[in-house]
C-alpha cells in the first residue's frame, strides 16, 4: 500500500512540476537598430529573429541572421553586409541569457513584468556580456510579448567605422527587441 501512494504521490508532483514549465518560442521575432546623427538617420530591421524563453529557470535565447537585416535604402544594406557587420565572414549574431529577477513573474497569470536580464551578445564575431533592466515581459494566456530597448556602440563588437562616414553613424546604436512568444 505504501508503494502504491507513494507511486501516486511521484506522478502527482512530476505532473505539477511539468505543468509549471514551459517554454516560449518564435521564428518570427523582431529586432532593428537605429542611428541618428545631423547627416543620415540608419534604420534596420530584421522580422527572422528566432528566440526561446524557459520558464523554469529563465534561460533566453536569439537568433538570427545578419543579412537578414533590411534597410530603405538597398545601398547602406550592401555597405553593413559587406563593409561593417562583414556578414559573409560572421553570419549569425546571437544571445544566450537569464532572467535574473524570475521570482518576480508569474508566466502563469496575466500580466505585465519587468525583468532584469544578463547576458553574452555576440555580433561580428565579439562577445560581450550585457545587462538589460525592465525588459517588458507581457503575460496573455498562452502568449508571451517581450520589449526591450537598448545601446551599442560598434568599437564594442570591433566595427571600424571610415573617417570619410564617421558622421553619419552614431557613437551608440539603439536597438529595439519586440518577440511575440507562443507554447513550443
Amino acid at each position: 500500500m505504501k508503494h502504491i501512494v507513494l507511486s501516486i504521490v511521484t506522478i502527482l508532483m512530476f505532473s505539477f512540476s511539468m505543468n509549471a514549465q514551459k517554454t516560449f518560442y518564435t521564428k518570427s521575432g523582431y529586432i532593428g537598430f537605429f542611428s541618428s546623427t545631423p547627416l543620415e538617420n540608419i534604420d534596420a530591421r530584421n522580422n527572422q529573429v528566432v528566440s526561446f524563453i524557459k520558464t523554469a529557470d529563465g534561460s533566453l535565447n536569439f537568433g538570427l541572421l545578419v543579412k537578414s537585416f533590411k534597410f530603405k535604402n538597398a545601398l547602406m544594406e550592401e555597405h553593413f553586409n559587406e563593409n561593417y557587420a562583414e556578414s559573409d565572414k560572421y553570419p549569425k549574431a546571437k544571445f544566450k541569457g537569464k532572467i535574473l529577477n524570475l521570482d518576480e513573474i508569474n508566466f502563469d497569470k496575466d500580466g505585465t513584468y519587468n525583468a532584469d536580464i544578463e547576458g553574452k551578445l555576440t555580433f561580428h564575431g565579439v562577445t560581450n556580456k550585457i545587462k538589460l533592466k525592465n525588459v517588458k515581459l507581457t503575460v496573455s494566456g498562452d502568449k508571451l510579448k517581450g520589449e526591450a530597448t537598448f545601446t551599442a556602440k560598434p568599437e564594442d563588437y570591433k566595427i571600424d567605422i571610415p573617417s570619410v562616414v564617421r558622421g553619419k553613424i552614431a557613437k551608440e546604436i539603439t536597438i529595439n527587441v519586440k518577440i511575440d512568444y507562443s507554447i513550443y
